[in-house]
């Protein structure tokens, strides 16, 4: 049995971040458990530019970004263990891991950060008719082909959904010679971030379909095209707009799933929105000792936000295993109108610092107000431009008005047009 006063489970850049932010707060004995055979996550994939403009203020590409935390952890006495799969969490915060040198290991750890990421939706999740045939693959997948690998994956390429990874991908298959036909959403709006969408297709000439789906693939050992549909308002493919594409390859870019089976085998609550672990402030679980960040949590837009979010789980971490956590009564938070989730989905009420909320809008709104109560009273209210699914939102609740909330009282988010 290995003994450590802080485990990290995932070794990306929500890992690194939280073991580094809880050495930095008086951690002594930490470790980061790895599943890959780097530490770096997905970022080690994600050759292209537009990292670190929030956390570092100049423009990094992932493994840049990656390698200053990397370079980080190795300036530190953290342990590391990388090619390890973590089976179990257990009572008492015991992990069982294992890896081809040590085998099967135990770990005891006095708290344990849980940083998994996330992993794409497959082709299984929405049923596409059509055949096994080769070529239809997710956009992450295309993306470790060509940037890790040196693979091209297809030549004419149809890319489903708008998520961020396809617009990047759209682009870089453009850039490697590939002919991209279109980018089709199925909802009336795209789901990437509006500089993607600029960066991505605009500038490259690739035509983004929204309102529009593949409704079937042909081929039968190989991809030859795919059939797309509009769709109507409840997502439905509309009888008589059927068209053929010629395509060799189908990527797909319909949303990622927080990797949460070591937190439900855990019997941790979670959120049935956002599919992560339900917490408090400082990404305290349900079950105490045990915190959550980054992807695994909630699926972000940026890695800088992960970066911010996972320092908040160590410093939590940090404070729980000093002893030095302050327990009130907790502030639920919800969101209504017009608000899909918030997290954190409560606060506590001794919280030391003020709380940001961070929180997607369930449609595009432009020029509407947030307004976040509670009972009666009107807490904040703040107008903003625009607001759509795609893009993250957050507002601050200071510590004194925290404070001031009654026991049992909830603190509600709102969107006002």
């Amino acid at each position: 049995m290995l003994n450590y006063d802080l485990a990290v489970i995932g070794g990306g850049p929500a890992g690194m971040a939280a073991a580094l932010e809880a050495k930095e707060n008086g951690v002594e004995k930490i470790i980061i458990l790895e599943r890959a055979a780097t530490l770096g996550g997905i970022l080690e994939q994600c050759i292209h530019a537009g990292f670190g403009l929030h956390y570092f203020k100049e423009e990094l590409s992932g493994p840049e970004y990656a390698y200053r935390f990397i370079e980080k952890v190795k300036a530190t006495d953290i342990d590391v263990k990388v090619d390890t799969m973590v089976l179990t969490i257990e009572e008492g915060n015991k992990i069982t891991a294992t890896n081809n040198v040590d085998g099967l290991i135990e770990i005891s750890a006095k708290a344990i950060v849980l940083a998994m990421g996330c992993r794409e939706r497959p082709r299984g999740a929405i049923n596409i008719a059509g055949s096994r045939c080769s070529g239809i693959m997710t956009a992450g997948t295309a993306q470790k082909y060509v940037n890790i690998d040196g693979y091209m994956p297809g030549h004419k390429i149809v890319i489903l959904g708008s998520g961020d990874i396809g617009l990047i991908m759209a682009r870089r298959m453009s850039l490697e010679g590939a002919k991209v036909q279109m980018v089709c959403e199925l909802q009336p709006y795209s789901n990437g971030l509006t500089r993607n969408i600029v960066q991505c297709l605009d500038d490259m000439g690739i035509p983004l379909k929204l309102s529009c789906t593949v409704v079937a693939t042909h081929g039968k050992e190989r991809l030859e095209g795919v059939t797309i549909a509009d769709v109507d308002e409840k997502l439905c493919p509309i009888p008589g707009t059927e068209r053929f594409v010629e395509c060799d390859t189908l990527l797909l870019s319909i949303g990622l799933i927080p990797e949460n089976e070591l937190t439900r085998m855990a019997g941790i609550d979670l959120d049935r929105v956002t599919n992560g672990a339900v917490v408090d402030e400082y990404r305290q679980t349900s079950k105490e000792g045990v915190f959550a960040c980054g992807n695994v949590l909630q699926v972000h837009d940026l890695v800088d936000y992960v970066t911010i979010e996972s320092k908040l789980a160590g410093k939590g971490a940090a404070k729980y295993i000093k002893g030095e956590s302050e327990k009130g009564e907790y502030i639920e938070t919800q969101g209504i109108n017009g608000v899909r989730y918030i997290v954190p989905q409560k606060i506590n009420s001794k919280t030391d610092d003020d709380v940001n909320l961070y929180f997607r809008v369930g449609s595009v709104y432009k020029g509407a107000k947030i307004v976040v109560t509670c009972g009666d009273k009107v807490i904040l209210s703040k107008k903003r431009p625009r607001m759509c699914p795609s893009e993250m939102e957050t507002v601050t609740i200071k510590k004194d008005v925290i404070e001031s909330i009654p026991a049992g009282e909830k603190l509600t988010v709102r969107v006002e047009e």
